[in-house]
Order: structure tokens, then C-alpha cells, then sequence
């Protein structure tokens, strides 16, 4: 019997080994946000998955919200993600760069002296975030965007882009979920904007859509996805009655403009709301390009999924922290090692590169 999880797959350009896919996690091992030789071997040890989307990482100085995460905004980053990549490709991996942007979930200490906490509307995230020079310290309150902040964070993720380009990437993932400030103007609990950017589910699609466009614009369509997560709560979004509209919507906008997949994450396998199956279905109906499903998996659940035609990607996560072997584990069936989650986002090899 054929099995679809195994089996190559086009995913615009490339070509991928397996329908298997690292999901993006942070690990925060960027000392001063700059990729490491450390990160090279953690994402060459994994390049047996048919694609690897990297850690979150910064387009911009002002995006910068957690400790020791990566950016790719200057040369000396490009220059570390480029290690990264060599390595990957020496392997015949594949790897997308994902750029998140954290907006409002962020903190001074762990940011640029000169960079600025920026959100769709000046509304503080409740709650606290780690510094390593303070620990735990609340969220302050994020300035609006101006029109002017907008167009220029727009321009820093095109930036990015060609740098990701620059620096060997297959492509590049924009991080619309998890709260970060894509998602930030998608959500009308936080989004309260009166002007072309809030309001309407039109509006408040528009920041991603402009982004989306003009980075395709410059770096090709088939090198763009995207990662949505519907009905999610982390970093404090709210559910609002719009949800099963917006993301449809969302989806066949982006599909014109050519991006090569929609990732669709849902988190309820750790506890949070589940996405509808109704929602799933629409953004598959309204969108042209591949879908990459996420939440949860395992080879069974996966592969039933795909030959259900749900998705044609499945993506991975924790699992792949500790099984650096994973897509060899899960072909043979072999039991797969449990993660030590004080190890997450710690500095250094152990609990990173020592599995």
C-alpha cells in the first residue's frame, strides 16, 4: 500500500524528499540574534524532513520581542543564516525561513536601545515575559502604528525577504499566528483601529495582504507561505464573531496574489480551541496553492489525513526537538523520545543538539 506521508512532493520549485515538515518552534539560541554554527547543526541534523521552517525570526530590530531569538535585517545575520542553509543543502534538505515580527509581545530588554514595541493599536498584552537580565517582567504598553510605522514595517519584511534569498533560503514563511503582530491587526480585540487598517475584516486582512503582495513581488510567489491559526488564543487574542469569515477570505485573497502554501496550525491538542473542520474545508475551497496541516500529528493521523485530501504537507513539532531522526523513526514505527521542556529555550547544546 502507497504511503502519501513518504512520498515526494512539488512544492512550487522545489522538490520535496517527504510530505513531512519541521514545524517552526523557537529555541532561542541566537546569541545577539545572530544564527549560530550550534543552530546549523540543529537544523542539519533534522534535514531528512522533506522541509524545515525555521525559529521565528525577526525582519526588523523592532520585532525583536523575545530573548535570543534570531533577526534577519543586516549582513552579519545573513551571513549565519547562510551557514545554516549550506548545511541543510549539503544534506539535500529543504528550508523555508519563517520572519515574525512579535509587535506587542516583547520588552525593552530584550530589543535594540533605539527599537520601538509597536501593535495595531495601543492595547497591553496582560501578563509577563522572560528578559535574561530581569527575568520575568510585564509587557508594556505598545505604541500604535502611524501609516508611515506601517509602510515601514512592510518594507522591512521585503527586506528581510531578499536577504533570506540572499542567504540561501528555499523561501519564506510569514508568521500570522500565535498573537505576533500580523495576527495582531487580523483581531478585533486588538485591532481597534478607525482608519484603512482596522474595522472591517477587509481592513484588518489588509497589513498581511500588502506584505504578502510586495515581498511576492520582489522574491516570486512560489517562494511565500504563509501560517495562520484561526480561533487561536496565545498572546492574549480574544475570539470574535468574524472568525469563520475572516480566514477564508484571507485565503482566497492570498491565493491571487500566488503564495505557494497556507499553514494552518490548530492548537487543540494543547488545549486550546479547536479549529472548525467548516474552516479548515474554506480555506482549502479559497485557496489554489498547497496546505500545510499542523496540531497534533502522528504518522497515522497524518497520513489519514492526507489521503482524505485535508492537506498535502503535514508539519511536526515537538517531536522533532527530541528526534532529530524523526522521519526515519516514524517510516520504521520505533517509539519516539520525549522532549525535556526545561530545555526549550534555554542557551546551549543540552536539550538542543544532544538527542
Amino acid at each position: 500500500m502507497e504511503t502519501l506521508l513518504f512520498s515526494p512532493y512539488n512544492l512550487g520549485y522545489v522538490t520535496l524528499k517527504n510530505r513531512i515538515v519541521m514545524a517552526p518552534m523557537t529555541r532561542s539560541r541566537a546569541i545577539g540574534n545572530i544564527p549560530n554554527d550550534l543552530m546549523a547543526e540543529f537544523y542539519s541534523q533534522r534535514a531528512d524532513a522533506g522541509l524545515l521552517i525555521t525559529e521565528g525570526t525577526s525582519p526588523s530590530p523592532n520585532g525583536l520581542g523575545y530573548a535570543r531569538i534570531p533577526g534577519l535585517f543586516n549582513k552579519e545575520q545573513m551571513l549565519g543564516w547562510k551557514n545554516v542553509t549550506d548545511q541543510v543543502h549539503k544534506k539535500d534538505g529543504k528550508i523555508f525561513v519563517q520572519l515574525m515580527h512579535t509587535g506587542r509581545v516583547s520588552h525593552p530588554l530584550n530589543m535594540p536601545p533605539d527599537a520601538k514595541i509597536f501593535s495595531s493599536s495601543a492595547e497591553i498584552l496582560k501578563g509577563e515575559i522572560w528578559t535574561d537580565q530581569k527575568q520575568l517582567q510585564p509587557y508594556p504598553v505598545p505604541q500604535a502604528m502611524t501609516y508611515d510605522d506601517i509602510q515601514n514595517t512592510i518594507g522591512e519584511f521585503v527586506k528581510s525577504a531578499e536577504l533570506a534569498v540572499e542567504a540561501g533560503f528555499d523561501g519564506i514563511e510569514l508568521h500570522g499566528a500565535n498573537g505576533y503582530l500580523i495576527e495582531q491587526f487580523i483581531n478585533p480585540t486588538v485591532n481597534k483601529r478607525t482608519d484603512q487598517y482596522g474595522g472591517t475584516i477587509e481592513n484588518r486582512i489588509r497589513f498581511v495582504l500588502e506584505i504578502a503582495q510586495k515581498t511576492a513581488d520582489v522574491i516570486g510567489g512560489d517562494k511565500l507561505g504563509i501560517r495562520v491559526l484561526p480561533y487561536g488564543a496565545a498572546s492574549g487574542m480574544g475570539m470574535y464573531n468574524e472568525i469563520d469569515e475572516t480566514y477564508p477570505l484571507l485565503a482566497k485573497k492570498l491565493s491571487a496574489i500566488g503564495l505557494v502554501y497556507i499553514h494552518v496550525l490548530d492548537h487543540s491538542s494543547l488545549g486550546a480551541p479547536e479549529v472548525k473542520p467548516s474552516v479548515k474545508i474554506a480555506i482549502r475551497e479559497n485557496f489554489k496553492g498547497t496546505i500545510i496541516l499542523a496540531g497534533g500529528y502522528d504518522a497515522l493521523k497524518a497520513e489519514l489525513d492526507l489521503k482524505e485530501k485535508k492537506g498535502d504537507l503535514v508539519a511536526f513539532g515537538r517531536y522533532f526537538i527530541s528526534n532529530p531522526d524523526l522521519v526515519n523513526k516514524l517510516k520504521l514505527g520505533l517509539q519516539l523520545q520525549e522532549a525535556d521542556t526545561s530545555t526549550f529555550y534555554t542557551p546551549g547544546e543540552k536539550g538542543y543538539t544532544d538527542y
